[in-house]
């Protein structure tokens, strides 16, 4: 990671660090996603769905589901020699979404990783980030075998702002998901300067 403009010597670039949450509901992709653009072998957290669970972990949608995340997933990306993003997946059932509070601490931004079979799931993660104020982008996994939509049905179905980015991709292929992250940098950036241009007037 070294670049030289002015001079023939090489400098070293420090590159900025940014952390993004993968957020959505059970079964969703936010796992794959991950581990899907990581350059690193990702962290997962993930645990056997067991007999025990049954009553509170609703897998209708996903029965082939056996295991799910009890913590986070966490992967690095560099998107520039002087841009990396920390990805921080959070788990999708509501018995752990206190871990969320801890884990959007000092997020630039956060995706919410949908699936049009189970729109709803998503719900729960588009009001957190709202209450907050975290930028964020909603990305719909499309999984073989379901429905597609045209991005602004699931908009309207979602009812989410205009200015809210709404993207199609593939949890699974690298390069649809680098084109979610960027849109949720450029967004939550963009969000940014707003904010210090109304605070300057």
């Amino acid at each position: 990671m070294v670049f030289g403009r002015s001079s023939r010597k090489k400098r070293l670039v420090e590159p900025v660090t940014l952390k993004i949450l993968v957020a959505g509901g059970f079964g969703v992709g936010k796992t794959t996603l991950v581990g899907a653009v990581s350059e690193i072998r990702p962290l997962r957290t993930e645990e056997a769905l067991t007999e025990a669970g049954r009553p509170v972990d609703d897998v209708a949608g996903v029965e082939s589901k056996n295991t799910t995340t009890v913590a986070m997933d966490f992967g690095r990306i560099t998107l520039r020699e002087d841009l990396v993003l920390y990805l921080f997946g959070t788990p999708g059932q509501d018995r752990f979404w206190f871990l969320w509070d801890e884990l959007a601490q000092g997020a630039l931004g956060a995706v919410v990783l949908a699936d049009t079979r189970r729109l709803e799931d998503c719900f729960a993660g588009i009001d957190y980030f709202e209450r907050r104020g975290i930028p964020f982008a909603v990305a719909v996994n499309c999984f073989e075998g379901a429905e597609r939509y045209p991005a602004e049905t699931v908009r309207a179905a979602l009812d989410l702002d205009e200015g809210v980015p709404l993207l199609l991709c593939d949890a699974r292929d690298r390069e649809t998901v680098k084109e979610v992250l960027i849109a949720v940098v450029e967004h939550a950036l963009a969000r940014s300067a707003d904010r210090r241009q109304k605070a300057s007037t």
